[in-house]
């Protein structure tokens, strides 16, 4: 569960919090109160902004139990009318309470308003309206025709149906986009589901479930649990009657949940995080190319798993790049999200923050240079803030560059030729994402064909999209979000062959 050392108020911060939200457990339709809660609290302040249910593995059990039983017994997973009008009046009704979400997003992640015009919400928003428009031309069925074999006539073809209940997990960073980007596929696909948030943004989820309820989901449809990672998850696996478990978070939590998948053949997909690196070349713009590596690096905090993360900048121009950096790191205006100026807000909790501050002291060890920040900023002492940092002359073998750092930090270290570069760039466990800057269509092509990541940006900070894949490879996920494999994670495929005709 989230801190709760420090309990002072902060009545803006907890007013947007308790705006609109009914703090209760959905299972089956019902709104429901558990006899424990947990704190959410404010990271920007480390105040407490309410309280949320902690729900114990029965409620689970029991949110599972109606999930299946919607599948089983409304037309839910069969009436593609019914999903389409659903999706629609959920997308009207995100856009109604968009204010709402805001404050929470605000409030529970220390988002910027001008994250949460994007990334944070507004994006997310558009996924239910892009699953909607997709389902109205999906097939269904395939018919593959008349094949005579065996001297007999057979007729076949393949249907797409939904795969039953899923469990959706749900990350802290983005909990509005990594919800719906779930949920609207799944729903989408006439699965039914049982969400569980994560411990330090159970406000906001709720918020979206009420308004996932308003928008006349049948009763089971969709249900909402809080409570501890690892029970909850357990139950999820363990549950006959879940098809499905869609989990985004951790390298180690990931594999846990493998190594439970594999007792019950239960299906996964998993997004567990990246380890970006960005590839700059001498032939560049490198204002152009350094105001984009700021401001991509340090949104959300640095907490984002696409973020470039690794910097890897020819030799020939690496002073230079890190001149123009530090001149831009140093300006960054650090706060809570509430204060319309602020352009970096907190890390989610002090365990996050002493993690950040440790990878740092450890490259410090190591010879690399601390350009910038490198320590928690003395005008914010309440909050789980960490100084936007810049780091030059990283150790490639240190910590810092191999590790996934989710917070306000850019290393970089330099390299010689395209071949170093490339070599550097894949030795990691992750493979989300990568960034290759350049001006020469040879290099960007000789790069971006061995990168070993699932998505690459040539020349562009923002690669992912509503209708494209969000594919990880190696340690970075099984399965797909986004576009039309995202609707495909939750079908399955049924061949069906009439014989004697």
């Amino acid at each position: 569960m989230p801190e709760t050392t420090t309990v002072s108020s902060d009545q803006n911060a907890a007013a947007a919090a308790e705006a609109g939200v009914d703090r209760r457990l959905l299972i089956d339709g019902k709104l429901l109160e558990t006899s424990r809660t947990f704190p959410s609290i404010n990271p920007a302040t480390g105040a407490v902004l309410g309280h949320a249910p902690d729900a114990t593995v029965a409620d689970a059990e029991a949110a599972i139990a109606a999930a299946r039983r919607a599948f089983d017994t409304t037309d839910w997973p069969t009436n593609t009318e019914l999903r389409i009008r659903c999706l629609e009046q959920l997308h009207r009704a995100l856009v109604d309470h968009r204010d709402e979400l805001a404050a929470l997003t605000i409030a529970e992640v220390g988002a910027t308003e001008t994250l949460c015009q994007g990334a944070q919400l507004d994006s997310p928003i558009e996924i239910v309206r892009y699953y909607a428009d997709l389902l109205k031309t999906y097939p269904m069925t395939e018919d593959l025709g008349n094949i005579e074999s065996r001297g007999m006539q057979h007729h076949r073809w393949v249907e797409k149906e939904a795969g039953g209940v899923v469990a959706a997990i749900i990350a802290y960073n983005y909990p509005n986009q990594l919800a719906l980007a779930k949920l609207a596929p799944a729903l989408a696909a006439g699965c039914t589901v049982v969400a569980r948030p994560s411990e330090y943004t159970p406000l906001t989820a709720m918020e979206m479930v009420n308004v996932l309820v308003e928008a006349g989901l049948p009763a089971g449809v969709m249900n909402l649990v809080n409570g501890d990672p690892d029970p909850m998850g357990q139950a999820m696996l363990q549950h006959p009657a879940c098809a499905k478990v869609h989990f985004t978070g951790s390298v180690r939590v990931g594999k846990h949940l493998m190594d439970g998948a594999s007792k019950t053949v239960t299906r996964l997909s998993l997004e567990l995080g990246g380890n970006a690196p960005v590839l700059v070349f001498p032939d560049v713009d490198l204002e152009h190319v350094a105001a984009g590596a700021v401001a991509s690096k340090f949104r959300n905090g640095g907490q984002v798993c696409v973020a470039p993360q690794r910097f890897l900048v020819h030799r020939k121009v690496a002073d230079d790049f890190v001149d123009r950096v530090a001149q831009r790191v140093g300006s960054l205006r650090v706060g809570s999200g509430l204060d319309p100026n602020t352009q970096v807000g907190p890390l989610i909790n002090a365990r996050q923050r002493d993690r950040v501050e440790a990878l740092v002291d450890s490259a410090r060890s190591t010879g690399a240079s601390v350009r910038v920040g490198g320590a928690r900023p003395a005008d914010n002492p309440r909050g789980y803030f960490y100084q936007p940092t810049l780091v030059a002359d990283v150790n490639t073998t240190t910590a810092l560059f191999g590790e996934e750092i989710f917070g306000p930090v850019m290393p970089v270290a330099s390299f010689d030729d395209v071949d170093e570069a490339v070599a550097t760039a894949n030795a990691t466990r992750y493979g989300l994402a990568a960034y290759v800057w350049t001006s020469d269509l040879r290099t960007a092509v000789r790069a971006y064909e061995r990168l070993e990541f699932g998505m690459i940006g040539v020349n562009e900070w923002t690669p992912q999209a509503t209708e494209a894949p969000f594919p990880g490879w190696k340690e970075s996920g099984l399965g797909r979000e986004g576009g039309l494999e995202g609707l495909e994670e939750y079908l399955e495929t049924k061949l069906v062959a009439i014989g004697g005709l």
